[in-house]
């Protein structure tokens, strides 16, 4: 056999060895029956894969230490389906030798397309919290950067102070944080009663903490800087990493394209942004603001 398809097949046999201990470990971690069933269940089939590549290796191969910890990491820090996801991201870049490896091993493509529809079919099964309010946490991190950030870029130029800024925007913020929750608490409840499974309360609390979050994140240059349009920068910069990192979240997690959604949200938020510091210039001329 050629060196080159050898190392490739022992790369393969590590990735999936990897795999195995990895869902093995998230399915001894997970409390859920029914997602320990599933993560247990691929593990099993991440073994047998293993020892596919080993009847050709002819040796063991030791996991990787290193993403056995990173993703078990992954799954503690931002949530079971997201770094399950990620994981399967990395996976399918690394399934490309497996075209150069058919050629000695015709079953490989074969083996390499069925884990994959196998395993997404069983990841759609898992069931998990963050995801059922996922729509909780958009509706509060939206709002609260469309609004927040639009009313601290008309804020900047209506009152030239900085601690004013930042103590209005924070008022502002934990209103509204309270009136989105309610809000959401309302509607929740509504859908409740047509049967589709969120609890209000909780809904009510995702999106309640999704947007003091924000709120903290976007005015905290102001309370640090005494440059008005630094701080304004930051903050709009804030905005845009916010909106970057939540949208890779969804993207993962959801299996969803990334660029379209954050240069949408991305777009409006930043329009809005432009437009109220039009409307803070036009407040500060018309009543002759000097703070």
């Amino acid at each position: 056999m050629d060196k080159e398809i050898y190392k490739k097949i022992l790369q393969a046999q590590k990735n999936e060895i990897t795999e195995q201990i990895i869902y093995s470990k998230l399915a001894e971690s997970t409390k859920d029956e029914k997602n320990k069933k599933i993560l247990a269940h691929i593990a099993e089939d991440e073994l047998s894969h293993y020892n596919f590549w080993k009847n050709y290796s002819k040796q063991e191969v030791s996991p990787s230490k290193l993403h056995i910890w990173w993703y078990l990491f992954m799954s503690k820090a931002f949530g079971l389906t997201f770094s399950i996801r990620l994981m399967e991201k990395v996976e399918k870049k690394a399934h490309i030798f497996y075209g150069e490896i058919s050629k000695v091993i015709p079953e490989a493509i074969t083996i390499a397309k069925k884990e994959d529809e196998h395993e997404q079919r069983l990841i759609s099964l898992i069931n998990e919290t963050k995801l059922k309010y996922l729509g909780s946490i958009v509706l509060g991190l939206n709002d609260a950067l469309v609004e927040l950030t639009g009313a601290l870029a008309g804020l900047t130029l209506a009152l030239q102070n900085s601690r004013i800024i930042a103590i209005t925007g924070l008022i502002t913020g934990i209103a509204a944080s309270m009136s989105m929750a309610a809000s959401e608490y309302l509607s929740t409840k509504s859908e409740m009663n047509e049967g589709l499974g969120k609890h209000p309360l909780t809904a009510a609390v995702y999106t309640g903490l999704a947007y003091i979050l924000v709120v903290i994140f976007l005015i905290l240059p102001y309370l640090i800087l005494s440059n008005l349009y630094l701080a304004l920068g930051i903050t709009i910069a804030n905005g845009v990493i916010v909106i970057f990192v939540f949208n890779f979240y969804i993207s993962v997690a959801q299996d969803l394209s990334f660029k379209k959604r954050f240069w949408e949200m991305a777009m409006i938020s930043l329009s809005i942004t432009a437009i109220t510091f039009g409307i803070g210039y036009l407040v500060r001329i018309f009543f002759d603001l000097d703070l």
